[in-house]
């Protein structure tokens, strides 16, 4: 990805997740993304190319959020990850997950269905393999979402929440 194109992608991305997927304008694009609207048109010639940019760009910054430096040891690596996923939450997107926002504004979008499933399915195999919990990806992907999506009811307390469901999946029977 080129710097012109990182940096489109970061304020259609930032346009977005403030203001949803219908509300801004192209003209509101253009100013989030900081260039003239040609150079928007030449880098994501469409909405949904502009929509498919921004979120490239959040899948990338998730993963280095919540992946990069974990501690080695697995049960650390798992209170990391919950822990980070819910700092996620609290300052980047405190309504849930923009990937099911954007697939619920436009299901009939094929690129959308898919890159919500990449972004999920290298969620749940980065925590899998980072945990050693490998073969668990499903349990994972269903409390780090449950995470995500209670968030803006719950706050904090998920992130508690889910802690305590990681720990019953790393020792189970107790």
């Amino acid at each position: 990805m080129t710097d012109m194109m990182r940096k489109i992608s970061a304020g259609l991305e930032s346009a977005f997740a403030s203001r949803g997927f219908a509300e801004p304008s192209v003209e509101d694009l253009r100013d989030a993304a900081g260039v003239s609207l040609r150079t928007l048109y030449k880098y994501t010639p469409s909405r949904a190319e502009m929509v498919l940019a921004a979120l490239e760009n959040r899948h990338q910054r998730y993963l280095t959020r919540v992946f990069d430096g974990l501690p080695e040891e697995p049960d650390e690596a798992l209170a990391a990850i919950l822990s980070r996923v819910g700092i996620w939450m609290a300052t980047e997107t405190s309504h849930g997950c923009l990937f099911h926002a954007a697939v619920a504004a436009d299901p009939g979008s094929l690129p959308l269905r898919q890159l919500l499933e990449r972004h999920k399915g290298e969620v749940a195999e980065r925590a899998a393999a980072a945990t050693g919990l490998v073969g668990a990806e499903t349990e994972l992907l269903v409390i780090i979402e449950g995470l995500t999506q209670a968030w803006p009811l719950c706050g904090e307390a998920t992130v508690e929440a889910a802690q305590r469901l990681g720990h019953a999946l790393r020792s189970p029977g107790s």
